[in-house]
Order: structure tokens, then sequence, then C-alpha cells
């Protein structure tokens, strides 16, 4: 799976004004736009749809993950959105029937994703709240991958770091969504696992989540367009 303009924009903002600045000044630099949770919470449907009235596609990420039965109403919620969100996504570490239902809530209507193990989290995390001292970070990403699979997902959120061992399991197909993407300049800032974009295109990210190094530049439409430059100069 391959997308044109693999970049996707980060508004985390809970700044409505400039989120929709944001959205109108990158919408011809990059491929979708996600709206996560300090934004969504501060404004809800109305702020996300004042956003996604700018034309590109929206991956909402608010990472649901509880009982089944929450899981799937919620999820039927958001597809009321209108549009409706291109990518949504919930922990994957909900487990195999919760996806299953949100699956079915979905029907199809947007592409459901699964987050693995989070850009944050280093090996030593993971075994602090209880994963396989035994495993690596890599390790688990693909187990919770293939059971994402199972469970009817279209494509999981995952580390560059843990890509090679999510394709070996679930095949070309299978969206990946990568963030903890920071061009070679650019600080790592709260995350552990990172990757540069060209490097992470390289190890098979289909979409690049990119907040601070775009929004946080004092030339958000340039840091964008030398991304996307680096990326078709190969």
């Amino acid at each position: 799976m391959s997308e044109p303009n693999p970049i996707c924009v980060a508004l985390d903002t809970p700044d409505l004004d400039r989120a929709r600045a944001l959205a109108k000044a990158l919408k011809p630099h990059v491929g979708h736009m996600k709206i996560g949770m300090e934004f969504f919470y501060a404004h809800g449907a109305k702020g996300y749809e004042a956003v996604a009235a700018e034309g590109l596609p929206i991956f909402l990420d608010l990472k649901l993950h509880d009982i089944p039965n929450t899981v799937a109403s919620g999820m039927k919620s958001l597809m009321q959105l209108s549009p409706r969100p291109a990518i949504i996504n919930l922990h994957a570490a909900g487990g195999l029937y919760m996806m299953k239902a949100a699956a079915d809530a979905v029907d199809g209507r947007a592409k459901l994703i699964a987050v693995t193990i989070l850009t944050s989290l280093s090996n030593e995390d993971i075994w602090a709240v209880g994963f396989n001292a035994k495993q690596e970070t890599s390790a688990h990403a693909a187990s919770l991958a293939k059971l994402a699979k199972a469970a009817g997902l279209d494509g999981v959120v995952c580390s560059p770091h843990d890509l090679a061992g999510i394709r070996a399991v679930t095949g070309p197909e299978f969206l990946t969504v990568v963030p903890g993407i920071r061009p070679a300049e650019d600080a790592s800032h709260d995350q552990k696992r990172i990757a540069t974009p060209k490097a992470a295109r390289t190890a098979g990210a289909d979409i690049l989540v990119i907040g601070r190094a775009i929004t946080g530049s004092p030339d958000p439409v340039a840091a964008a367009q030398k991304i996307l430059d680096e990326l078709s100069h190969g």
C-alpha cells in the first residue's frame, strides 16, 4: 500500500483558529490531517467539522480503549461526523473482541487501525507495565498487529522501529501509520523510538504522522514542503 503524499500533519492544538489556519495553509502540501484528543476534547464535533471542511482526509486519533460494547457505541457515534474520518483508531491492547466489535460498528465507512506500542515507550517501559520481559517492543508490536489483522482491521499505528516485524506478519497491503517522525535536525521531544521521514518510508511506512516538526516551525508550509521534496527525491 502506498500514499501519493504520505505526510499526515498532526494538528495538536486546542486553538480552533490556529488549527483551521494550518489546515488551509498546509492543504496543498500534505496528504492527511490528524485531529487528536487535545483538539477534539476542546471543540468536539463542531471543531472537527470546521477543520474537515478544508477538504483533506482526516485521521481522527482518539485511541478508543474500553469494553467491546462501549467502543462499538463510540465508533457508531463518530461515524456520524460530517465528513466522516478517513481513518480512525483504537488500542490493540483492548483485545480481539473489542477490535471486532469496533470493525462491525465502523462497517467499512472509515479505515480502522489499531495502536500497537506507543512511540514514547521503551523496552523498559513496556516491561514495567507487565509485558513479557523476554520480548522487546518490536515483538509485542508485531503480535498486536497480527491480532488487529485477525480482527478485520485495516492497519496499525506503530513506531518506525517496529515496521519490519509488522510487515513480516501482516503483508504489504496492511496500512501502516507511523508517528515518531523527526527530520534529522529536529529534537525527539517526548518520543523515544523515532526515525527520519526517509528512513521510515524505506522501512515500509505508508503514512507519516508529523506534528511539531511542521506545526512548530516558523514557516509550517516550507517545513512540510521540504520534507515532501526530500521524500520525492529518494
